[in-house]
This record gives structure tokens, C-alpha cells and sequence, in this order.
């Protein structure tokens, strides 16, 4: 038996009419850039987060990049990020030209502790950047209480979160602005690199509506030095077709993760911790080991395909040597990154690959 991490294909076919249709529709359209269909995605996915602006940009990494222009983050200025997190994270912080000032993450939930925020503000501390790490958001009340009290902007990566709840709010409106990714793994994914920023604030939303078109309002009337990062027709039409899904989708997930927990109970291994304020999205169901290399090799030798995220943090990646951090700078995140791995999730994997995935994981770690 082979088992795939995630099926993408049976994702299209479940939709297969309906998606050839939105690409049909705008192949005939002669439209191909900032047309109707973004313009409809955009509303749709705003009243789908509960804000009242989603401005659709080239992909994730963008959208957080754009963010941090329209807000003035720049040389010089410091956003606190999680230490546990993938690499694009920061590197929209790079792109900016600010630095990222990694904090450990709660080890319980993976995601950025927010006890630990104010031993790292200074006078430079411009941004916070939680990440809502596999699909749980991150705990935003005590996030955005710090934020208020130093005069911080709060930026939610919600790259792996779509319609994730906290607190009965969606993810996208927790703090001043948030960036989505679309890549076709993700839960609401477009069938290419895409993505959008959500926000309350009409100051940034205009600002980005303009970086993100060569800084422009009006054709060839250039008001600032911009960038070239455009949902495009195609993709939007493909996302309006599969927003349409998302919950039912997100639904599937939930029941798989709750097998998972039900029959993997008493495996040995570290399940999930949810908190009772969050309703998690299960982007990814990461469970941890000691054996973790071990029991990645028995389920590739089962044939049941596995990944890690992430298996070397940002700081002690080559590209951000530049920042002095060494192993042991971040004990908590390194030992997540040595210990975790994501077991096939997906709104598709069938209960036949299921029960073969648990039966694998119960035999003696």
C-alpha cells in the first residue's frame, strides 16, 4: 500500500466541473490581470474572514513583505517573530530591510509564547509576527494586550490558518493585518503560487492596493517605488470555486485529526495540544518522538509517505548566519525541529490509508 502525504489530484476532481469551468470563464474573458474575478475572490474572502479589506497579491511570502512596507518597517527597526516557524517568516523581514528577533515558541502548541515578548521589545521593536503554526492560531489576546501597551503593530502570519477560529474570530482578523499564502498544499490552496493580505485598517489596505501594482493608483502614475505582486485572474477564479468548500473541507481534516488522537492515544508519541479558546484548521496533524528518524524510516519502509516542519530553524539556517545564533540558542525550538513529524492529512486521504497509518504508528516505539 502506498499512502501519499497529501492528494492533490482527487482535490481537483472532486471539483473537476467547477474548476474547468472558472478556467474556461476567464481563458474566453480576454482578462488576465486585476479583472473581476480578484475583485470577487477579494470580497468573498473578506466577509469570509470578517474584515472589511483582502487585497490579493502574487503569494504568501509577498503578502507579509507588503505588509511590513505599508506599515514603515524598514532599516533599523526590530519584529519579534517566532524561532519555530518556516524560514519566509523572516525573510519578509529581511525584505523589508528590518531584523528578526526570534522568541521561543509554548512547547505545548508549537506557536509563539507570548510570555516571552516583552524580555526582547526595545525602543526599535516595531512589529509582532505571530505565526498560526499548522493551522492553530496563535494566543492572541495576550499577544495583542502587549502590542497596545508598547505601541506595537501585529501582524498574523495566517500562511497555514484559513478559517481557523479564536475565540470565535477568524484568522485573518486578529491582529492589524494578515498575510494568507494560497500555495496548493495549503487549505485553501489555488493550483499555483498565490496570495492575500486581510485587514481593518484602510491606511494600510490603500498602501498595499498600491506597492503591490508598481506603486501605482492610476496606469503609468507611479506615487512610490512599488512591486509587481498581482493575484492573477486565473488563480482567483480557481479559489472563489474552492472557497465555497473550505469549511466542509476543514470539517474532513477535523475528523481525521480526531481519529488520529482517538487511536494514536496511547502510542507513545506527543499528540497535538488544542486549547479550549481555539478552533484549529489541522493544516498539518504533527505528532513528536525521541525515535522520531526511526519512525519516519518504518512508515517509509510501509510505504506511507511522512514530512517534517521544519527540520532546521531559521537561525541556524546559513542564510541568516549573519545573526550570531549557534545550536543551543534556542533549546526549546531545536528540540521541536529533532523531535516532530507530519503524518498524511488532507480532506481526501481515504479511512482504508488511515487505519494502515495507525496500525503502523501503535506497534512498540
Amino acid at each position: 500500500m502506498k499512502v501519499p502525504f497529501l492528494d492533490l489530484k482527487s482535490s481537483y476532481y472532486e471539483l473537476k466541473d467547477e474548476l474547468n469551468a472558472a478556467y474556461i470563464r476567464v481563458a474566453e474573458s480576454g482578462w488576465y490581470i486585476l479583472g473581476k474575478e480578484v475583485e470577487t475572490f477579494e470580497k468573498d474572502f473578506a466577509v469570509y474572514c470578517g474584515v472589511k479589506h483582502c487585497i490579493g497579491v502574487g503569494n504568501g511570502l509577498e503578502a507579509l513583505h507588503l505588509i511590513l512596507r505599508a506599515m514603515e518597517v524598514g532599516s533599523g527597526d526590530e519584529v519579534i517573530v517566532p524561532a519555530n516557524t518556516y524560514i519566509a517568516t523572516w525573510l519578509a523581514i529581511s525584505y523589508a530591510g528590518a531584523t528578526p528577533v526570534p522568541i521561543e515558541p509554548d512547547e505545548r502548541t508549537y506557536n509563539i509564547d507570548p510570555e516571552r515578548i516583552e524580555e526582547v521589545i526595545t525602543p526599535h521593536t516595531k512589529v509582532i509576527m505571530p505565526v498560526h503554526l499548522y493551522g492553530q492560531p496563535a494566543d492572541m489576546s495576550p499577544i495583542m494586550k502587549i502590542a497596545q501597551k508598547y505601541g506595537l503593530l501585529v501582524i498574523e502570519d495566517a500562511a497555514q490558518a484559513h478559517g481557523a477560529q479564536y475565540k470565535g474570530h477568524r484568522a485573518g482578523s486578529l491582529g492589524d493585518a494578515a498575510g494568507f499564502s494560497f500555495y496548493p498544499s495549503k487549505n485553501l490552496g489555488a493550483l499555483g503560487d498565490a496570495g492575500a493580505v486581510t485587514t481593518n485598517n484602510d491606511v494600510i489596505a490603500e498602501k498595499i492596493r498600491t506597492l503591490c501594482n508598481y506603486g501605482s493608483h492610476a496606469k503609468y502614475i507611479n506615487n512610490v517605488k512599488g512591486f509587481n505582486s498581482r493575484l492573477d485572474e486565473i488563480q482567483a477564479a480557481f479559489l472563489c470555486v474552492k472557497l465555497k468548500y473550505l469549511d466542509e473541507w476543514n470539517a474532513r481534516r477535523a475528523k481525521v485529526a480526531k481519529y488520529y488522537n482517538k487511536v494514536l492515544k496511547e502510542s507513545g508519541l506527543i499528540l497535538p495540544y488544542v486549547p479550549e479558546n481555539v478552533d484549529p484548521v489541522w493544516h498539518l496533524y504533527v505528532v513528536r518522538s525521541a525515535k522520531r528518524n526511526e519512525l519516519q524510516e518504518r512508515l517509509f519502509n510501509a510505504g506511507i509517505s511522512t514530512l517534517i516542519h521544519y527540520p532546521i530553524p531559521p537561525h541556524l539556517q546559513k542564510a541568516y548566519s549573519d545573526l550570531g545564533y549557534r545550536q543551543g540558542s534556542f533549546p526549546i525550538t531545536e528540540q521541536i525541529a529533532q523531535e516532530v513529524l507530519s503524518l498524511p492529512m488532507g480532506p481526501h486521504i481515504c479511512w482504508e490509508h488511515l487505519d494502515f497509518i495507525t496500525r503502523v504508528l501503535s506497534d512498540k516505539l
